[in-house]
Order: C-alpha cells, then structure tokens, then sequence
C-alpha cells in the first residue's frame, strides 16, 4: 500500500513540476481541507450526531464522529512526523469524548489540518522517501506516504459524510 502511495505522490510531484516536495503535499492537504471542512460546516449542528438507519447501518459513526475520527488520524500522521506527543484519543483514531458540539468538532477537524500543514512543511526531496519508523505498527514508512495516506483516508471519509449530508437535504458545497 506504501509503495503506492509513495508512486502516487512521486507521479504528482513529477507532473507538477514542484519542488519543492512541501509544496505538493500542500496542494493535497488544502484540497481535502476545503471538501472535509466544507461539509463540516453545511451540515446543520443538530445533525452532528445523525445516523443512517435505513439499510445496514448498525454500529456506523456518526456524522460528528466520522469527522474526529478523520481528524485523529491526521492529529496522528502530522504529530508522529514533528516528533510531538501522540495520545490515545489519535492512536485510537477516535478523537476526543468531551468534543461533541458542531463548533468543537470543526475547530478539531480545522486543527488537524493545520497540524498536517505544519508537518508537510518539514518534508523536503531529502527526506520524502526516506523510511523512517511506522507510524501504524511496525511497518517502515515515509513521510510523503504518511501524509498522502492520511488525505486518502480522510477522502474516504469525505465520501461518507457527503452521503449523511445528502440523507438530511443537504447538498455538498463541491456539488452546488
């Protein structure tokens, strides 16, 4: 999966023409920044804690919890790679209990992109690809590969909220 991700990343930064590495992952990160902080703040706060139910939906996260759970795995990609405390709450990628209004969930999710920033801005073409140790177990990865699987995992995410959006009325900013 790495290996991949790290030929993704290493196609983008070739086809864009960037250097350096910093800068394409902060085209990447701003983009998935703008869909994943878009529909936090579309869908209305009383729904933050909405639920499908209709079909197979028992034991699924909320909307609100769809969003700390994205952001905690940013918080854990971006601290990891600074060198900066991990806690449960990231290394369980659930986030924080005590965050549950629509405001603290998005100040949460707004962080987390900030933190993943913060940490892009350290990558350079030294040190993009160069293993460093697993961030999610034991498994050697990279730093270009840490923050590329962070957004994929986050775009995912996005995916799912936009159909909580969808289920309450509510049609996605990139869709209007």
């Amino acid at each position: 999966m790495m290996t991949l991700l790290k030929h993704v990343v290493f196609c983008l930064l070739l086809a864009w023409d960037v250097s350096p590495a910093a800068t394409a992952l902060q085209a990447l990160i701003s983009n998935n920044e703008k869909l994943l902080v878009g529909v936090a703040n579309e869908m209305p706060a009383d729904k933050y804690d909405f639920v499908p139910t209709g079909g197979e939906f028992r034991g699924v996260r909320s909307f609100g919890k769809q969003l700390k759970h994205a952001a905690a795995v940013q918080y854990l990609v971006a601290n990891s790679l600074l060198g900066e405390p991990v806690n449960a709450d990231m290394s369980e990628e659930r986030g924080p209990d005590a965050i549950r209004s629509k405001a603290d969930v998005v100040a949460y999710l707004q962080g987390s992109f900030d933190a993943l920033h913060r940490a892009a801005a350290t990558v350079d073409e030294r040190n993009a690809f160069a293993p460093i140790a697993g961030v999610f177990g034991s498994a050697p990865a990279t730093r270009a590969g840490l923050i590329a699987g962070a957004l994929a995992h986050s775009s995912n995410h996005y995916g799912q909220v936009v159909e909580y959006l969808r289920m309450n009325g509510v049609i996605p900013p990139e869709s209007r």
